[in-house]
């Protein structure tokens, strides 16, 4: 099968474009990635509106298609490019890592990304304490329930790793950045040690991606 053409609206540290950057590699989808600096607000330009109407990274660009919301996109991904699979045929199962991932994607992460941060700042003018205060306790929310969850598996998805694992490899490097202390959690932090170690995942890190 011909791969088609895919371009990637990215930001080096997004985590939202990180989990697509991730699910990509695990396909083995080779990809063009557009740099959109979230710090220069190029994401609020007309021209960016124009390709996504929200303003918000990442968006993909597929078949002739624009895809926006990283978990749609992995989720198009997953059934265009079957192989490997990202979430579970089994509809228990899927339930299930659909629900640690969207911990992540709707719990922690909406309400501690540059967008809000920068908001509890200008708007309601939030010292970098109560920031950090504010960011540390959503994380720790989200963290102690996924913990609590995670089973004896190596990956939160179960013997290889899938969605949920995408979504908290980028959380955690939040967590690290931010100081967010991670003890508690030693089932995640194994997790993500696990993930670390397969290339697909490293070469998404936003370490290996660097700023634009």
């Amino acid at each position: 099968m011909t791969q088609p053409t895919i371009r990637l609206h990215d930001y080096w540290r997004s985590s939202a474009a990180y989990r697509v950057r991730i699910a990509l590699n695990l396909k083995g989808l080779a990809y063009e990635a557009v740099p959109v600096n979230l710090l220069a607000a190029e994401h609020k330009s007309e021209a960016y509106r124009a390709i996504d109407p929200q303003g918000m990274l990442p968006t993909l660009e597929i078949d002739g298609q624009r895809l926006i919301q990283s978990v749609a996109i992995i989720d198009y991904l997953d059934r265009r490019f079957p192989e490997p699979a990202l979430l579970p045929s089994d509809p228990l199962a899927r339930a299930d890592a659909m629900a640690k991932a969207l911990i992540v994607a709707c719990d922690i992460h909406p309400i501690n990304n540059l967008r809000m941060m920068r908001w509890l700042e200008q708007e309601l003018h939030v010292d970098a304490d109560e920031r950090q205060r504010w960011l540390a306790h959503w994380m720790t929310e989200g963290f102690t329930a996924l913990e609590a969850l995670a089973g004896d598996t190596p990956f939160l998805a179960g013997a290889i790793p899938g969605l949920p694992d995408l979504c908290l490899v980028p959380q955690i490097y939040n967590a690290r950045r931010f100081a967010v202390p991670l003890d508690a959690y030693p089932k995640l932090v194994a997790v993500d040690a696990r993930c670390t170690e397969i290339e697909a995942f490293a070469a998404a890190h936003p370490d290996r991606i660097g700023p634009p």
